[in-house]
C-alpha cells in the first residue's frame, strides 16, 4: 500500500478551507444584515458587489476562500499523483506539511490585517514549495521515482 503520509497536509488543507467557509459567512452573514444587503437585487445588479457594500475587512476572508480554490487545487491534484506513484512519504510530505503551513498562514495574514506585500511573500514561497512538488512529481511518473 502506498504511503498516506502525502495525503494528511491533503486532509488539513481540505479542513482549513472549511474553516474559512465558516469564518467567512461568521462575519459575512451579520454584515450583510447590518448592510440591508438583499441578495436577489445584489445577484441581478452587476454594478453592485460585495465588494463595494461590505467592509474589507470582511471580504478579505471572503477572497481567501476563493483563492483556497485557485493554486491549491494544483496541489491537491500533485498529491494525489504522489501517493499513487507511491512517492508520498518523506521529503514529499514534508514538502506537502510545509505547503499547506505556508496557506494557513497566507489565509491568517489576508483574513486579519492584509498586508499585500507579506501576502505575496508567502503567496510566492508557497508556489516555489508547489514547484518543487510538481517536479517530484514529475519525476515519478515520467521517470518511475527516486530509485
Amino acid at each position: 500500500m502506498p504511503e498516506l503520509s502525502i495525503l494528511q497536509p491533503v486532509v488539513v488543507l481540505a479542513a482549513w478551507t472549511m474553516i474559512m467557509w465558516l469564518w467567512m459567512y461568521a462575519t459575512r452573514i451579520p454584515a450583510m444584515q447590518a448592510a440591508q444587503v438583499e441578495p436577489d437585487k445584489l445577484a441581478n445588479d452587476p454594478e453592485t458587489t460585495l465588494d463595494r457594500v461590505l467592509p474589507p475587512g470582511v471580504q478579505w476572508k471572503a477572497h481567501n476562500y476563493n483563492h483556497l480554490h485557485e493554486a491549491p487545487t494544483v496541489f491537491y491534484a500533485v498529491a494525489l499523483v504522489l501517493f499513487l506513484t507511491g512517492e508520498g512519504d518523506g521529503r514529499t510530505a514534508i514538502l506537502g506539511c510545509a505547503y499547506v503551513g505556508l496557506r494557513i498562514l497566507h489565509s491568517l495574514v489576508q483574513a486579519t490585517f492584509n498586508k499585500v506585500m507579506v501576502r505575496f511573500g508567502i503567496f510566492a514561497l508557497s508556489s516555489i514549495v508547489l514547484m518543487a512538488l510538481i517536479a517530484l512529481a514529475a519525476r515519478a511518473v515520467f521517470l518511475g521515482g527516486t530509485a
